[in-house]
């Protein structure tokens, strides 16, 4: 019998009714022939309402006893959903992420996937039971309870598809499927049958909050096929798979926005072998992803050099850089939370040049400067104004004709 792996995000299951309902939908695929594990995130707003109570305790609290405090809301979720199961009549058990066999590294709040032992999960479904796993948590080597960062119920249902080899990994949110662009923004936005894990892989570190980026760089590296599907219909989503079985005929696949984006400028560091390293080790050290690096020649022995961070991770980063810049003799150090950054993502790019020059050209035509821009073999990137970056997307959804249908 084959292993079906669903993921239920918080809105699936944020009151009663949608938890029944999410009890159907898992009971209607045991009874399709599936060993069923579910892997659940906490209630709604949950995670939210803890860390605000944490903050009324203590503005730096503890990063150990913030994975203790957020863990219990995934466990909230697996205990009433197997409630709402059992009372259906169907076996079932609700594992903690320790329990479901996931070991993680000691960053505590942002913890990474070191392995998946699932033991535990193999012999309750040979059992018969349905499993429910809390996602979203872990379990280091010293025994501490982890957290894996926002969306790791994603990474934590991929890394079970995987370890038990799944036939697939249903991801059901609020959305029917990964859309061209947010269709909230762009009513013109088409939902996409299929695409590509490198070019979700993209659209997910970009802005599109569908998938947490580290769940589809673990399904590519597995081979995992996820399956994106509304909570709230039976129609089916967007296939994220491998291999070349995306509309090749497009270019262009996707435009995303982002507004968590912070600018830092650094002014007149000294140019020499070594200081780049001391810079992007300590943020490294600290867990601090960089992006969109650009260092730009002057006169003299400096140099001047440009990144962009995420907003959550502004005051860390600051607060080193603003050390690092005294110790490496760094002469200024700027910061601007005014930008957003808009991508496009295609793999057809690779074989059609002068997509850039377009998107720069749809840019200049609707008055919109760009101050940065990073590219990839898929994907092309732009720091601007962050009160045109909706008016930049809707602009270059509609400048490469993404809302209309492909004929062969």
């Amino acid at each position: 019998m084959q292993v079906l792996v669903q993921k239920y995000g918080g809105s699936s299951v944020a009151d009663t009714q949608k938890i029944k309902a999410v009890a159907r939908r898992i009971i209607s695929a045991k009874n399709s022939g599936y060993h069923v594990v579910a892997v659940v995130s906490a209630q709604g707003d949950t995670t939210d309402e803890l860390v605000a109570k944490a903050r009324e305790i203590s503005s730096s609290p503890s990063k150990r006893e913030m994975d203790m405090l957020l863990s219990t809301g995934e466990q909230i979720s697996i205990a009433l959903l197997a409630m709402a199961i059992a009372e259906e009549g169907y076996p079932v058990i609700s594992l903690t992420g320790p329990q479901g066999g996931i070991c993680t590294d000691a960053l505590h709040t942002r913890a990474k996937i070191l392995r998946v032992d699932p033991v535990r999960v193999r012999k309750e479904l040979s059992d018969g039971r349905i499993v429910i796993v809390a996602g979203f948590q872990g379990i280091n080597d010293m025994g501490d309870i982890t957290t894996l960062g926002r969306g790791g119920s994603d990474t934590t249902a991929v890394a079970l598809a995987a370890a038990l080899d799944a036939k697939a990994c249903e991801i059901y949110t609020d959305v029917d499927g990964v859309y061209t662009a947010d269709p909230r923004l762009v009513s013109s936005a088409r939902k996409l049958d299929e695409i590509s894990h490198g070019e979700m892989l993209e659209l997910a570190s970009l802005g599109a909050a569908i998938l947490q980026p580290r769940a589809v760089e673990l399904a590519a590296a597995w081979g995992v096929t996820i399956h994106v599907r509304s909570s709230f219909s039976d129609s089916l989503g967007t296939m994220v798979i491998g291999g070349d079985l995306m509309e090749k005929q497009r270019v262009v696949s996707g435009v995303t926005r982002d507004l968590n984006v912070v600018k830092v400028m650094l002014v007149d560091v000294p140019d020499r072998p070594g200081v780049a390293h001391s810079i992007f080790s300590t943020l490294a050290q600290k867990g601090i992803n960089v992006d969109m690096i650009v260092q730009t020649t002057k006169q003299g022995p400096v140099t001047d050099l440009l990144f962009s961070i995420g907003q959550d991770d502004y005051p860390a980063t600051k607060r080193l850089i603003e050390e690092l810049a005294k110790d490496l003799g760094i002469t200024q150090v700027l910061f601007s939370e005014r930008l957003a950054k808009v991508s496009i993502v295609g793999a057809g790019m690779m074989s059609n040049p002068g997509v850039a020059a377009t998107m720069f050209g749809i840019l200049a035509e609707h008055g919109i400067n760009i101050e940065v821009i990073s590219t990839s073999e898929i994907k092309v990137s732009c720091l601007i104004e962050a009160s045109k970056v909706d008016e930049a997307v809707k602009a270059i959804h509609d400048g490469f004709r993404l809302g209309e249908e492909i004929t062969a």
